[in-house]
């Protein structure tokens, strides 16, 4: 039974279900800062997946970075799997801006985070109704 990391449950707010993927935002509010688990167990590689996941995930990564976007005037999209820290497959899908706190070098490892406020988290969870709508089961 799929079971989401631990830390990756601590620094993030559940915004819902994709078909694979569980879809979470960083608890970061100096980035619009979006992670895909796949809902698999014990799967820390994209090559781990079957193709049918692969796909799968993919094509939810390219949704996601496009609606992310569009909904909060990106200049650039970063997406990555890294894995050093939690080797549970996961790829961050954040969108960057000229003028966030640390452009252009990378997000990862720029404490502090700034944390959203519940009214911020169901905001964003708006913005990502009206770009990815039906396609994900909201929480």
């Amino acid at each position: 039974m799929f079971e989401l990391d631990a830390r990756l449950a601590g620094d993030t707010h559940a915004m819902g279900d994709l078909p694979l993927s569980r879809l979470l935002l960083m608890n970061d509010a100096r980035y619009p800062w979006f992670i895909l688990v796949p809902r698999r167990e014990e799967i820390s590689e994209v090559f781990q997946l079957d193709a049918p996941d692969r796909e799968a995930l993919w094509n939810e990564t390219v949704q996601l970075s496009e609606g992310v976007k569009d909904a909060f005037g990106a200049h650039k999209m970063n997406v990555a799997t890294l894995g050093n820290v939690v080797s549970q497959l996961h790829v961050h899908v954040v969108a960057r801006r000229r003028e966030d706190a640390v452009w252009p070098d990378p997000v990862w490892g720029r404490p502090p985070a700034v944390p959203y406020d519940q009214a911020q988290v169901e905001a964003i969870k708006e913005r990502l109704r009206v770009v990815l709508g039906s396609c994900v089961a909201w929480t």
